[in-house]
């Protein structure tokens, strides 16, 4: 059984946050984040540090605690430093631009694929072919990625493809017909 939601989230000397009810408001030097939680759960604020308590024993009241206590803490975590996302693109002539605030991806298609950013997300490019995607909300950015490498995720035959810095393309043999195929 985890025990997550019983640890106590430390927030920073320059994160602020506001419990209103079932609204917990977090502002930082990045931005400002709001969740609603859920009204079989508490939010309390105590000497600087979020703890998060559940009214009931039921079973769905232990599953949401973990939970609420880790998208408060990703929360309180992005308005301080922000989260990044950083993929790879795999294959010759794969190549990636910023314009403006949109992504172009040259990826193999007879068309470029553009990728506009949602708002409080940010692409950066290096090399033409790492593209890192950053903003303070987790989720989003997580998203955003996943919409990114879903334009060409990677091959196993060849490998080519867009994929997150550090995946593992587990590879597959190819045709096993050429070997020996005029040998009799």
């Amino acid at each position: 059984m985890s025990r997550v939601g019983n640890n106590p989230i430390a927030v920073p000397q320059t994160v602020n946050v506001e419990i209103e009810g079932q609204k917990v408001a977090v502002k930082g030097p990045l931005g400002e984040l709001s969740l609603h939680c859920q009204p079989q759960l508490k939010v309390v604020l105590e000497d600087s540090q979020i703890i998060v308590k559940r009214k009931k024993e039921d079973a769905f009241s232990r599953s949401l605690h973990g939970l609420t206590r880790s998208l408060i803490a990703n929360m309180v975590q992005g308005v301080e430093k922000g989260w990044e996302k950083k993929l790879e693109l795999i294959g010759v002539g794969y190549r990636a631009q910023l314009n403006g605030e949109k992504l172009v991806l040259n990826v193999g298609f007879s068309h470029p694929v553009e990728v506009a950013a949602p708002e409080g997300i940010r692409f950066a490019v290096a090399d033409n072919t790492k593209i890192t995607v950053s903003g303070i909300d987790k989720s989003l950015v997580g998203q955003v990625a996943a919409t990114i490498r879903k334009v060409r995720p990677p091959e196993p035959y060849q490998g080519k493809g867009i994929r997150y810095v550090g995946e593992y393309v587990r590879r597959k043999a190819g045709k096993a017909g050429k070997v020996g195929a005029g040998a009799k």
